[in-house]
């Protein structure tokens, strides 16, 4: 699989990663077995990038990755993890004894002195202007608790916040065919910077899929029901923020794109890929079925200026009215 700089890290990873917020929670539940068979899967299919975060399952997820890369030291995997929405979001939260005491917690939980990236997990907007933090992910480096640091964010605005700080290495933005404005300046303020781009809820939390229909039912447990409206955390993250009918209107529009020998889901994948100053995509998996057909969206061809320009209609009739403002 084609591999990419990540930014400031210096380090390469593949252009399709794996978030394991589903190994986690939050998706209905996952067995360990088969959690560890979509490990397996992915890395056989190439991908050398996992992103997690200590909030997930409460670290479970970041347990199920350091048991699995323990029992196959062989591999080169770059490990991103997440800290700080254990606590509550206060800006005043966000100093040097919890980052400690966070990265404690996950160098444990992965099993190494050293975590590979730590990202803020979408903190409050007043961190971003805040000097005493990033000295606090600078001693953190130097105390080499961390490799390096990043911020996973919720708007354009935060993620030009970070770029212009000199010691984040890569920004993690929601980015997929239904939420168009980091393409504005975010990916281009990174690119010029050196800064990295992870792309996450790349299908919109399955709908580019086009599996789903008004029937379909999801687990009390899952945030696709409880989160519709933003009732837990940034509604965003959720269906990228739009309204369900919407979305699944979009999204039959969207399969019709798709060419030749790609479902929806890899079409949406390659164009995540394909946009200049994106690093990786990291789409979830729930089977070893999904994490193979992911991965296999970075070998699909160049997608046609046929369909870039359709996802760009489609945005603007659509979905822009109810996104684009918000994020």
């Amino acid at each position: 699989m084609e591999q990419r700089v990540l930014g400031r890290t210096g380090r390469e990873v593949s252009v399709v990663g794996l978030g394991t917020w589903q190994l986690g929670a939050d998706w209905g539940e996952v067995r360990e077995e088969d959690a560890v068979a979509v490990l397996d899967a992915a890395v056989e299919s190439g991908v050398t990038f996992f992103d997690t975060a200590d909030v997930y399952g409460d670290g479970r997820s970041e347990r199920l990755i350091g048991r699995y890369l323990k029992a196959h030291p062989e591999l080169d995997v770059f490990v991103a993890t997440k800290m700080g929405r254990r606590a509550d979001q206060l800006p005043e939260n966000y100093d040097l004894a919890n980052f400690r005491a966070w990265n404690d917690r996950s160098r444990a939980n992965l099993g190494v002195d050293t975590l590979d990236l730590v990202q803020l997990h979408c903190p409050p907007t007043a961190v971003y202007s805040t000097d005493a933090v990033f000295d606090a992910l600078d001693t953190l480096v130097a105390e080499q608790r961390v490799a390096h640091y990043a911020v996973s964010v919720e708007t354009c605005a935060e993620a030009l916040a970070a770029i212009a700080r000199p010691g984040v290495a890569s920004v993690q933005i929601i980015l997929n065919a239904f939420r168009l404005k980091p393409l504005e300046e975010v990916l281009p303020a990174a690119a010029e910077a050196g800064v990295g781009v992870i792309a996450r809820v790349p299908l919109a939390s399955g709908l580019l899929s086009g599996r789903y229909t008004r029937e379909t039912v999801f687990a009390a447990n899952d945030h696709r029901t409880y989160n519709r409206h933003g009732e837990a955390f940034d509604q965003g993250e959720t269906f990228s923020g739009v309204d369900y009918e919407t979305g699944l209107a979009a999204a039959a529009e969207f399969a019709e794109l798709a060419p030749e020998g790609a479902t929806p889901a890899q079409t949406a994948l390659r164009w995540v890929v394909q946009q200049p100053g994106v690093t990786s995509v990291i789409p979830g998996a729930r089977s070893v079925e999904q994490a193979r057909a992911n991965a296999a969206a970075a070998a699909v061809p160049a997608l046609p200026r046929e369909v870039l320009d359709g996802v760009r209609e489609l945005y603007g009739r659509r979905l822009k009215e109810q996104v684009h403002g918000r994020w």
